[in-house]
């Protein structure tokens, strides 16, 4: 298919640049894919659309700041660092300890402790891929320093694919610390910030969902962020139950596709885990005839890659996804699916076509602009039945 097939036109008043101002307030578009009606409702309506015994599985990824604002060591020149993943791909960091874990060829795990100029003791010291913005031309060797005090010191080590550079943070702290202090929100780039305290404060809250537990997106699962614990509330009062996987957000779920073809975009690989918890609830909604309800593209993405490197069944599992999902294709374990709009040309947007149709979904893209939807990270969403 060509990938001009998926552009739409949206004026830019329509990009959210703040989220709602109540979580749980946002508006829902509701597809149903077998009578092409859309109906016009809230996120706290979708307590209608879902059954007893259907089963709505979300993402509990959690973004920490993962975007720092420096200067290179040598010179006043500004350089921006977003760090994606540590270097060996191994799962991220967890609350309160510093982001692992260079492993090395044997897998094992290399934490340097080595004495710092001023006689105290390098607790931090790890290796991520990362990518680096600039006005400069990047070079091996280059360290740009971050903080107030410039303790948190980036070395240049190897460039890799994808414009990513293979970088060393040291600091006398961890890590982890230092990224709470002076690290920023990875809100996308066409969320317009004037880096604030206010803007940040409310991204650190908002650009989050409620139930993220596993720290390692740069970017939100959005679809997850209108859920508040009243709806979940109303949703278990119902009958309807909750399972999570982990797939952590990397940068290249926005990135755009270039290729005239669809078929020649290739996808970032992204960490995912699907627990043995996970795997039977899915196993038991399905036995008694529920629905597997996916809240976001990452939540679809991790069931249909681990259906698809297991014969169609869904198992516990770890793992990196590349999956690219566009019409046509058979979905194994995704009935229906909340999402947020997406960009134009996007992969997100393909990815939903292939579940409602590319033509009933533009109509309905049409219909929400006509309507004054919000879009993209923070705007409103859109059920698909």
């Amino acid at each position: 298919m060509k990938t001009r097939q998926f552009w739409y036109p949206l004026p830019v008043s329509l990009i959210a640049q703040h989220p709602a101002e109540k979580r749980g307030t946002e508006r829902m578009l509701v597809l149903h894919r077998d009578t092409c009606v859309l109906e016009h409702r809230h996120i706290a309506d979708i307590v209608e659309y879902l059954n007893p015994g259907d089963l709505l599985v979300v993402n509990d990824t959690k973004v920490f700041p993962a975007r720092l604002l420096g200067t290179w060591s040598d010179s006043p020149g500004a350089v921006e660092v977003l760090m994606v993943h540590p270097a060996a791909g191994s799962p991220i960091l967890r609350d309160g300890e510093t982001p692992p874990l260079h492993r090395g060829a044997q897998g094992d795990v290399a934490m340097a402790s080595s004495p710092l100029p001023d006689g105290g003791i390098l607790q931090s010291q790890v290796v991520w891929d990362v990518l680096i913005g600039s006005g400069r031309p990047s070079r091996e060797g280059q360290v740009a320093v971050f903080g107030p005090n410039r303790e948190l010191k980036v070395t240049l080590l190897e460039r890799l694919e994808a414009g990513m550079w293979r970088c060393s943070f040291d600091s006398s702290r961890p890590l982890g610390e230092l990224l709470d202090e002076f690290g920023h929100t990875p809100v996308p780039p066409y969320v317009h910030r004037e880096g604030t305290a206010e803007e940040e404060k409310e991204d650190r809250e908002r650009y989050q969902t409620i139930y993220a537990r596993e720290t390692g997106s740069v970017a939100a699962p959005t679809a997850g962020l209108h859920f508040t614990p009243e709806i979940f509330a109303a949703l278990e009062a119902k009958g309807v139950r909750r399972a999570a996987v982990t797939l952590h957000v990397g940068p290249g779920t926005f990135r755009p596709v270039k290729t005239t073809e669809i078929e020649d975009h290739h996808m970032d690989a992204e960490h995912y885990h699907v627990s043995e918890e996970t795997a039977q609830a899915i196993r038991d909604c399905r036995a008694r005839g529920g629905r597997v309800v996916c809240v976001g593209s990452t939540s679809v993405r991790t069931l249909e890659t681990v259906a698809a490197a297991n014969g169609g069944e869904i198992k516990a599992a770890d793992g990196w996804s590349s999956i690219f999902i566009y019409p046509p294709y058979k979905f194994a374990y995704t009935d229906a699916m909340l999402t947020n709009f997406h960009l134009p040309q996007s992969t997100l947007l393909m990815m939903i076509s292939a579940l409602a149709g590319r033509e009933r979904v533009l109509s309905a893209y049409a219909m929400a602009v006509r309507a004054k939807y919000k879009f993209f990270s923070y705007g409103d969403c859109m059920l698909i039945l």
